[in-house]
């Protein structure tokens, strides 16, 4: 695939000037594990609960008044739906969003109640890509892709640029959750001496594997079912891939379970509330399998859109394990 235009550390810089008065900065909170003090960057705290508000932002105000006026696709299992739906609201542009009929209540509504009209499809027979494509090219709109676009790597990276400030400088390693690896690719282009971990649900890890084959490897038919709704992106892009592979990015899955106790431990040891695919890369910290941490390694927490019987459910199952 042909590609004119490169996500780069320029446009990150870039995308963290054009959208600082639009998103909120997200905080660096302390957290200890095995016995080190690392940092974990809550970016469930960011408006609509997950750093999606980041890149749809950042390609939003970069549509001429022309485009503004036809509108926006996206499509999403829920964050980046909220992210482009709350961008849009923000900027008086109309939004239609492409959703999976299995997308998480909670998520749902928030899109909806930002003003975006929803189109459902089918998770398992429905292609979400088509749709988005038959979508924009019928109301002459323009599609926002979740994280195979420049301008949303771009602006996602711009927690990169945060993380930075609030350090007082470079990160040694900073684990991240990955889905399509917008985040991931944003953040590596933003702190290019950092040591880039990318963490996934067990068997939806297409980035770790891509990173082993040295090509794009998708997800299998038979993938496992999995609580974490965000991260299940059946092929990574060639943007994302490229930027995290020259960056010598390494990849790690974590098990359901370990998703779970993350979950319990932000709530009781941070006082977040994280989705499951938001508590991944705490999940491997936790789990030890992101190797050695230190006073300058971050954590980051993407998301924090989950039902709340769900969660409620899993705080409570967790509570009785510990007992």
């Amino acid at each position: 695939m042909f590609m004119s235009r490169f996500p780069t550390k320029e446009g990150v810089r870039a995308a963290a000037a054009r959208i600082r008065d639009h998103v909120v900065k997200t905080p660096l909170l302390p957290v200890e594990i095995g016995g080190v003090t690392s940092w974990v960057k809550a970016e469930c705290l960011q408006t609509g609960g997950s750093f999606k508000l980041r890149g749809a932002t950042n390609r939003l105000l970069q549509l001429s008044a022309d485009e503004r006026k036809r509108g926006v696709v996206a499509f999403s299992s829920g964050n980046h739906a909220q992210g482009v739906a709350i961008a849009a609201k923000r900027l008086g542009i109309l939004a239609t969003i492409v959703m999976p009929s299995d997308a998480p209540a909670v998520k749902v509504a928030a899109t909806r109640e930002a003003g975006a009209e929803i189109v459902f499809y089918d998770r398992v027979t429905e292609s979400r890509e088509e749709i988005g494509a038959r979508l924009a090219a019928e109301k002459g709109a323009t599609l926002v892709p979740s994280f195979d676009d420049v301008d949303i790597i771009e602006g996602q990276g711009t927690a990169g640029v945060e993380i930075a400030e609030q350090l007082g400088g470079m990160p040694d390693k900073v684990l991240v959750c990955c889905g399509g690896g917008g985040l991931s690719a944003g953040i590596a282009l933003a702190l290019p001496d950092a040591e880039i971990v990318t963490v996934e649900p067990e068997g939806w890890d297409d980035m770790a594997r891509s990173f082993e084959a040295g090509e794009r490897v998708p997800v299998p038919d038979d993938a496992p079912a999995t609580l974490c709704d965000a991260l299940q992106t059946k092929l990574v892009s060639p943007l994302t891939f490229g930027a995290l592979r020259d960056a010598g990015a390494t990849g790690v899955s974590v098990s359901e379970e370990e998703v779970q106790t993350a979950m319990a431990f932000a709530a009781r040891h941070l006082r977040l509330v994280v989705e499951p695919g938001g508590a991944v890369a705490l999940a491997a910290a936790l789990a030890g399998k992101a190797g050695s941490l230190s006073a300058r390694s971050v954590i980051l927490v993407s998301g924090g859109n989950v039902d709340s019987a769900l969660y409620a459910d899993i705080l409570t199952s967790q509570a009785v394990r510990a007992e």
